[in-house]
């Protein structure tokens, strides 16, 4: 008994160390995102009003759906330190490290006829993926 017991154990401890490193190769293959690129670059683009549509931030301040962007205080312009820190680790969430171009925080607010989703409420933000700001966002996601 004691022997099955042993080798259950070991067997136990070898699937476990498998699977910590399965993640840690899977980690290793998807970069971190960039901070620095999303407080600087991709920040603007959701305060950035577009002809025909609202800025992202009208509609995803306090809002109950897969975005949700900081509120600003009065006069403030842009986010605080802090707010870009919740920001960045709620929307990096929205790239999937398995396949970043379907991302959804790339395919949503993309027209449908240039490969976006069929809705957003918000409209199509992005006509087409050669729009500066959306090559900004596909940057910062890891598509090249």
């Amino acid at each position: 008994m004691f022997g099955r017991l042993t080798i259950a154990l070991a067997t136990a401890v070898a699937l476990g160390a498998a699977a910590i490193a399965g993640g840690t190769s899977q980690a290793a293959q998807a970069p971190a995102l960039d901070y620095e690129l999303f407080k600087t670059q991709v920040e603007p683009i959701f305060l950035k009003k577009r002809p025909g549509h609202s800025p992202c931030v009208v509609c995803h301040t306090g809002a109950n759906n897969f975005l949700r962007l900081e509120p600003l205080a009065p006069g403030q312009t842009m986010w605080n330190e802090e707010q870009s820190r919740k920001q960045y680790e709620s929307i990096s969430k929205l790239v999937s490290p398995a396949n970043r171009a379907e991302s959804r925080l790339l395919i949503h607010p993309l027209a449908p006829e240039a490969g976006g989703d069929l809705f957003h409420s918000g409209g199509r933000q992005f006509e087409s993926k050669d729009d500066p700001d959306y090559k900004i966002l596909m940057q910062w996601a890891g598509v090249r």
